[in-house]
């Protein structure tokens, strides 16, 4: 797959040929498929965890792994792998990150044991980390200003729809046909990816392309972020006080130091810390962190609200989450458009003040909420969101040098997924001491017997997920009892986690305001096939 190269300054490329290869458009379905498997694989593997823990025989540690696997290796690898679109070019990189995957997924299918399918898991977020960063420098070197949003609009449509779907086709696939269907999806998608890719992408470099790699750079980055992000996966189990967690935290910080102080040195970093000069784009990545904080970690609880407490099905749950997924699908390329004509600014403002008023509306929701109001809040939640995936995603990239588009894709990518942890690791220990606070009084004045420390500690360990610890055997009364305690103060515990959402959300909104049209956008190249 040797790359087409087309290399290009500072102003738009008026390319006379017409055809498929680099055609804008075209270029954004070919990527949208690649990046439709990462998006789907993000959700939907969580539901078939169950069975593959069944068939495995495999422990809760082991079904951990094969999740924390795939997002530490993601995360780890993200802005090295958009260095290394800059490098080789954004079509190279694309083109084996999908076969990795796709070929990655199709291991990870026939694995007969717990330990490969961790293993091909790690594989699959190594070359998932390659393609997502390729597809925004792909879109950010063929799309010309004016069409850039609408194309993020639209690629973060596509992001949206395949993150819903994932727990809808999960649950069939898991229910109707295996474990293994889930991961096989992905070999037929990527081949059409890959496909598509080969005879449609085309690179768009610039003469002062990165050359070099800063290995010390990658070194440092990639340890930084490992103990940031495994201190983030283990506080849960570890507690933020523990000894283990301060250790890779205080690691985090070190190696993140070590790596700026390197960065000004080296003769072509990594990561140029010169692009963290242009304030926009700083408010962009941050705007994206508090984002994925809000809304990642917020979505961790609202699964446990549905299942556990209002009994859902993981279909059912899926559906339930369609209002909000359903309007991030249409509003995201509106969003594209608005932003094309207004700017950046005022639509983020608007959308993190959005998903601020929903996140405080969820606050207020109880055991017996009907679907009608978690729709509200659920729709008005996708509204707030879709200019923040579009908005910010085209701050951080339109504010970078085009030679440096893969590092920027990589670094939203990175903020995201940060993000994400990030709040799934505060709002979980948000939740949990709530939890632990309130369950030894619901649990007395519900009238039923104390039991152990440590059957009391169990309990409360089940009551963070909205799961009711029944001991086999209860009678019906105590059952319903304990199953009321439980739900309340899970949901009890959930509202202050979405409480500290909301202040995050509102956070974010001030943050937005140093937002600003990419003072770089008008590099693309592909003014001439829109």
């Amino acid at each position: 797959m040797t790359p087409q190269t087309t290399v290009v300054d500072a102003t738009p490329v008026l390319d006379p040929r017409k055809g498929l290869r680099g055609h804008p458009w075209l270029t954004l379905i070919s990527v949208a498929i690649g990046v439709m498997m990462v998006a789907l694989d993000g959700t939907i593997v969580a539901i078939a965890n169950p069975a593959i823990q069944k068939d495995l025989g495999a422990s809760l540690a082991d079904v951990q792994w094969i999740t924390n696997a795939y997002l530490l290796a993601l995360a780890v690898a993200l802005i090295t792998a958009g260095k290394l679109g800059d490098r080789f070019g954004h079509r190279l990189i694309f083109l084996i990150g999908t076969t990795g995957f796709a070929a990655s997924s199709g291991l990870i299918a026939l694995s007969g044991s717990v330990s490969m399918v961790v293993a091909f898991r790690v594989l699959q977020g190594l070359c998932g980390a390659l393609l997502m960063p390729a597809a925004l420098g792909l879109l950010r070197a063929t799309f010309p200003a004016e069409k850039l949003n609408m194309a993020i609009g639209l690629w973060g449509m596509v992001i949206g729809a395949s993150t819903a779907g994932g727990p809808i086709l999960g649950g069939v696939l898991v229910e109707h046909v295996n474990w293994q269907s889930v991961f096989f999806i992905n070999v037929p998608v990527g081949v059409l990816a890959l496909v598509l890719g080969a005879v449609i992408l085309k690179d768009h470099r610039t003469p002062d392309a990165p050359r070099s790699f800063d290995v010390p750079g990658i070194a440092l980055l990639s340890a930084a972020m490992f103990c940031l992000i495994w201190a983030l996966i283990k506080a849960r189990d570890w507690s933020w006080g523990d000894s283990r967690t301060l250790l890779f935290l205080g690691a985090a910080v070190l190696a993140f130091v070590l790596f700026a102080v390197w960065e000004t040195r080296s003769r072509e970093p990594l990561l140029p810390l010169g692009l963290f000069r242009s304030l926009a784009l700083s408010a962009g990545t941050v705007l994206m962190l508090l984002m994925a904080f809000a809304f990642i970690g917020g979505l961790f609880f609202v699964t446990f609200y549905l299942q556990n407490v209002h009994g859902m099905s993981p279909v059912d749950s899926g559906l339930h989450l369609l209002p909000l997924t359903g309007m991030m699908i249409v509003a995201a390329p509106a969003a594209g458009a608005v932003i094309t004509r207004v700017g950046p600014r005022i639509p983020l403002v608007a959308g993190m003040l959005s998903t601020a008023v929903a996140c405080f509306g969820m606050a207020y929701l109880k055991a017996d909420t009907g679907t009608g109001l978690m729709s509200l809040w659920f729709a008005l939640l996708g509204i707030g969101l879709s200019p923040v995936m579009v908005g910010a995603t085209e701050v951080i990239v339109g504010n970078a040098p085009l030679q440096h588009a893969g590092v920027a894709g990589g670094l939203q990518q990175a903020a995201m997924q940060v993000g994400g942890s990030l709040g799934t690791a505060v709002l979980g220990a948000v939740v949990a001491a709530r939890v632990d606070h309130l369950l030894p009084g619901n649990w007395a004045d519900a009238g039923l017997q104390k039991g152990t420390p440590e059957q009391m500690a169990k309990a409360s360990e089940a009551v963070q997920v909205g799961v009711a610890p029944v001991p086999p055997g209860a009678k019906p009364e105590i059952a319903g009892r304990i199953s009321a305690v439980a739900h309340d103060t899970f949901v009890s515990g959930m509202n202050l986690g979405f409480t500290v959402a909301g202040v995050v959300a509102l956070l974010a909104a001030v943050v937005a305001l140093f937002t600003k049209r990419g003072a770089n956008a008008e590099a693309g190249a592909g003014a001439a096939h829109i």
